[in-house]
C-alpha cells in the first residue's frame, strides 16, 4: 500500500474507491486490456548496474535490439550492449566525446545503408545538435543554430531531425541543415515528441503541451500548473506528460485530459510507457514510481534524482540516476542481480538517507554509534550525543558508577546562541563553542573547544577543516586563549610547530639555528616533486607577494609584477589537482590588487586563459570540495574588477552549470559563496540585458531558495538575486511561470527577519 500515490480521472469528482478507479479506467480505455487488480502486480527487482560516466547521466535512448545509449554531465554519450553470455548485464561498448557541456537528449537511428550499426542524435548545454555513426564511433553531422540549450530530439519518418530548445523554437534539420526554425511557445520548449504516425508535440516551461501539424498549432493542451518536462506515448490512448507540478497525465490526441496520477513529491522529469499499459516516471524526489490502470504500484528509491526513465521491449526498465550510474530493473527473476549486489544496493540507499536525516538539528550521520560509549567520560554529569538506527540519544557519564545513564532521544537541537560554557556541537558536548568572525561578508564558524586541550592543535585541526590560511593560526590560539580565559597558558614542551621546530608558533619568526629542528615540510607544497617544486628564489618572491597582498591598505602605492603573474601561472598549471586549493585561495587575493587585476585580464587577452582552465580543473571529477570552495569565492573575487566583466559574462553560464553539478560536494561555505555567485551574476545580467543568463541564473537561485536545508544566509542572498531580476530585469514573467509567488509566501513565513522582508518585497513584484 502507498497512500502517498493518488490518482484521479479529469473531470470525475473525487472521492472515489480504488475498485471504482480500475473499472472506470477499463470503460474508458476499451482499447487497452486491463490485466487485473494493479496491487497482484510483479515487482520490480534490480538486474543491472551500468558503470562508466563520470557525472549525472541525464538521458537514456533504447536502441532498439542493438542497445541502449545514456548521456550524461561528463559530456558524453555512451553506449551499452548485451553482456554475451551474461544476457540480463550489459557492457559498455562505445564512448562518443563531441560535445563541450553536458549531454541531454539522444535520438535513435535503425541500421541503414548509411548507418549499418544504426545512428545517434544528440544535443547539449552547447546548443549544438550531433549526429553520430555508431560504427565509427564519430560525429557525421554537428547542427548548429540554437542559442540556448538543446532540451528534445525526434527522429521524423522521412529522416528529419527535429529539435526543441530553451530558446523558444523548435528547428527540422535535413543533410546538416535547418530547413524550418519557427518559435513553438513564448518561453522555453522543454521537451519534443514525434508518435510514429507522425504527429508533432511540444511541452513547454509555460505549462502547456502543443500539437503542431507542419509549423501550425493544431491544438493546445492546458492543465498541467508547471512546466511541462517530458512527452511520451501511451499506447492504444494519447500521450503522457510529466511536470514539474509533481503530477503526470494521460491525454488524448484530441487535448482531453483523461487521467491524472499523483504521488511524487517533487518535480517529475520523465514518463515513459509500455505496451503493456504500465508507466514509469522518474523525480526529484529520487524515486522511479510504477503505475498501473492509475494505480501507483511500486516506488523504488535511488540515491539521486532520476533524470530519465524508458521501457525496454521486454518490460525492464532503465533509469538514470545523478549518481552516474545506469540500472536497470526487471520483474523476471531470471534477470535479477546477484544477491551480493542487491546487499550493496541496499546499503547505499541506507546511507544516503542516513547521511540527509538530521536528529533535532544534529545530522545523523555525523554523530559517534554506540561504541563512543565503550571511553568513560571525563567529568561527571558529561553529555554524549550517539546514533542509534534512526535516532540521536543522550547520554550522561556517571563518575560515581563509571558507567554512560541514559538520558533520552534527542528532539530538539542546540541553540545557536553566543558562546558559553557547555555547549553542544556536533552532537559532543565542549566547555565552548565559539563564534568566530574571519570578515569578508562570511559567516560566523562554529569552533568547539575545551580546556583540557591543546589550543594549537585545536587551530591547526579547525583551520584544516574550514579550509582557512594556516597565517591565521596565532590569531586564532590567541581567541581561543582570551575567551576561554586561559591567559597564562603553557604550551605542552613536547609541541613542535612544523614550520619553526618551536613549541609554538610565532609569525615572522625563523627557525633558530640553536634548535635542533627537523627540516620543514609543506602539506600544501609538492616540495617532494622535482618538476613541480619551487626553487628557493621563487619562494622568496611567493613570500614577498603575500606581504604586499596583505597589506591591502596600500593597494594604491604597492606594485605586483610580470614575474608575479608567471609564478602564479605555474602553480596553477602544474600542481596537483587534490593540493590546488592553497594556489586558487593566493589567485583570489590576487585578483583584488589592481596589478592583479590587470595582469591576469593580460594572460587572458594573450591567449592564456588560466582562469578557465582551471575552472575546468576544478569542476573535472572527482571533484576536490576546497577547490570548490575557494574557486566560487575567487570567481566572485573577479566581480570587483569592471576590466573581468566581459570574461565572466562569457563563461557565466558555462560556470553557473558546472557550479551546480558539483552541489552534492557542497559544505555550508560553498553553499553560501554559491548563492552569493548568483547573486553578482544576476547584478551583472542586469546590467548587460542578457535575458538568457537570466533566466538561468533565476532558476538556480529558485531552486536554493526552495530548498529547505539552506541557511538563513544563502537562501536570504538567493532571495535578493530573484527579487533583482523581477524588479530590474527581464525575466519577471519567467519567475511568474516558475511560481515564484509560491516562494516568496514561504519566505514571509520565515522566522528569520531579513528573509521574511525580501519575501514580502518579491510578493509585491508578483502582484
Amino acid at each position: 500500500m502507498i497512500p502517498s500515490c493518488q490518482s484521479r480521472l479529469v473531470g470525475s469528482p473525487p472521492p472515489f474507491a480504488v475498485a471504482d478507479l480500475s473499472l472506470r479506467l477499463a470503460s474508458s480505455a476499451a482499447r487497452r486490456p486491463y490485466d487485473g487488480a494493479a496491487a497482484s502486480m510483479a515487482q520490480y527487482h534490480l538486474s543491472a548496474q551500468l558503470r562508466g560516466h563520470e557525472d549525472d547521466v541525464r538521458g537514456i535512448c533504447i536502441c532498439g535490439d542493438a542497445g541502449i545509449a545514456t548521456s550524461s554531465r561528463d559530456r558524453t554519450v555512451r553506449f551499452w550492449t548485451q553482456h554475451p553470455e551474461k544476457k540480463h548485464e550489459y557492457v559498455l561498448s562505445k564512448t562518443l566525446v563531441g560535445h563541450s557541456s553536458f549531454v541531454g537528449p539522444l535520438a535513435w537511428i535503425p541500421p541503414s545503408d548509411r548507418f549499418p550499426e544504426g545512428g545517434l542524435v544528440s544535443g547539449g548545454m552547447d546548443t549544438l545538435v550531433l549526429l553520430w555513426d555508431l560504427h565509427k564511433g564519430e560525429v557525421v553531422e554537428t547542427m548548429k543554430g540554437h542559442t540556448s540549450q538543446v532540451t528534445g530530439l525526434a527522429v521524423d519518418n522521412n529522416g528529419d531531425i527535429i529539435s526543441s530548445s530553451m530558446d523558444c523554437t523548435v528547428r527540422r534539420w535535413r543533410n546538416g541543415s535547418a530547413v524550418e526554425v519557427w518559435e513553438a511557445h513564448k518561453v522555453a520548449v522543454q521537451t519534443v515528441l514525434m508518435l510514429p504516425s507522425g504527429e508533432l508535440f511540444t511541452g513547454s516551461s509555460d505549462s502547456t503541451i502543443k500539437f503542431w501539424k507542419g509549423r501550425t498549432c493544431l491544438h493546445t493542451f492546458t492543465g498541467h500548473a508547471d512546466t511541462v518536462r517530458c512527452l511520451a506515448q501511451m499506447p492504444g490512448l494519447g500521450i503522457l506528460s510529466a511536470s514539474h507540478d509533481g503530477t503526470i497525465k494521460v491525454w488524448a490526441l484530441t487535448g482531453q485530459p483523461l487521467l491524472e496520477m499523483i504521488g511524487h513529491t517533487s518535480l517529475v522529469y520523465s514518463v515513459d510507457a509500455h505496451s503493456s499499459g504500465v508507466i514509469v516516471s522518474g523525480s526529484e524526489d529520487r524515486s522511479a514510481k510504477i503505475w498501473k490502470d492509475g494505480i501507483c504500484v511500486q516506488s523504488i528509491e535511488h540515491p539521486g534524482c532520476i533524470w530519465g526513465a524508458k521501457f525496454l521491449e521486454n518490460g525492464d526498465i532503465v533509469t538514470a540516476c545523478s549518481d552516474g550510474i545506469v540500472r536497470i530493473w526487471t520483474t523476471d527473476n531470471n534477470r535479477f542481480c546477484s544477491d551480493e549486489e542487491l546487499a550493496a544496493f541496499t546499503d547505499l540507499i541506507s546511507q544516503y538517507t542516513l547521511s540527509r536525516k538530521t536528529v533535532g538539528g544534529l545530522k545523523l550521520s555525523d554523530l559517534p554509534g554506540i561504541e563512543a560509549l565503550q571511553v568513560p567520560g571525563n567529568s561527571d554529569g558529561q553529555t554524549l550525543i550517539v546514533r542509534e538506527g534512526d535516532n540521536g540519544v543522550a547520554y550522561s557519564w556517571n563518575s560515581k558508577e563509571l558507567k554512560w545513564d541514559k538520558i533520552g532521544e534527542v528532539v530538539d537541537g542546540p541553540g545557536d546562541a553566543a558562546a558559553a560554557p557547555g555547549q553542544f556541537h556536533d552532537g559532543v558536548r565542549y566547555d565552548f563553542v565559539f563564534n568566530v568572525d574571519i570578515g569578508d561578508g562570511e559567516p560566523m564558524r562554529k569552533l568547539p573547544y575545551n580546556r583540557s586541550d591543546d589550543p594549537y592543535a585545536v587551530a591547526d585541526k579547525w583551520l584544516l577543516k574550514e579550509n582557512l590560511p594556516l597565517t591565521y593560526r596565532q590569531q586564532v590560539v590567541e581567541f581561543i586563549l582570551q575567551n576561554s580565559g586561559q591567559n597564562n597558558f603553557v604550551p605542552d614542551p613536547s609541541f613542535r610547530d612544523p614550520y619553526t621546530g618551536a613549541n609554538a608558533y610565532v609569525p615572522g619568526q625563523s627557525a633558530s639555528s640553536t634548535v635542533s629542528a627537523p627540516k620543514p615540510t609543506f602539506k600544501h607544497i609538492p616540495k617532494e616533486q622535482k618538476e613541480l617544486s619551487l626553487s628557493e628564489i621563487e619562494l622568496s618572491r611567493l613570500a614577498a607577494i603575500a606581504k604586499v597582498l596583505k597589506e591591502t591598505s596600500f593597494y594604491h602605492t604597492s606594485k605586483l609584477a610580470d614575474a608575479d603573474m608567471t609564478l602564479l601561472l605555474k602553480m596553477l598549471k602544474s600542481w596537483p589537482t587534490q593540493m590546488m586549493f592553497p594556489v586558487i585561495d593566493f589567485l583570489r587575493m590576487f585578483v583584488l590588487h589592481p596589478d592583479g587585476a590587470t595582469l591576469l585580464l593580460k594572460a587572458i587577452e594573450s591567449g592564456n586563459d588560466v582562469l578557465a582552465e582551471t575552472f575546468h580543473k576544478v569542476v573535472r571529477p572527482p571533484v576536490q570540495p576546497p577547490n570548490v570552495l575557494t574557486t566560487l569565492k575567487a570567481v566572485t573575487n573577479l566581480f570587483d574588477k569592471p576590466c573581468l566583466h566581459q570574461w565572466l559574462r562569457i563563461h557565466g553560464m558555462e560556470i553557473i552549470d558546472s557550479v551546480s553539478s558539483c552541489k552534492t560536494t557542497f559544505s555550508k561555505n560553498a553553499h553560501l559563496a554559491y548563492s552569493t555567485l548568483l547573486l553578482n551574476y544576476a547584478v551583472l545580467s542586469i546590467e548587460s540585458k542578457d535575458e538568457q543568463s537570466q533566466a538561468q541564473i533565476l532558476s538556480a537561485a529558485l531552486e536554493i531558495a526552495e530548498d529547505d536545508t539552506q541557511d538563513a544566509d544563502s537562501k536570504y542572498r538567493a532571495l535578493v538575486a530573484i527579487g533583482s531580476l523581477m524588479l530590474n530585469g527581464l525575466v519577471k514573467s519567467i519567475a511568474l511561470d516558475l511560481d515564484v509567488k509560491s516562494v516568496a509566501n514561504t519566505a514571509r513565513a520565515s522566522k528569520d527577519s531579513k528573509i521574511a522582508e525580501v519575501g514580502a518585497d518579491i510578493e509585491l513584484l508578483t502582484r
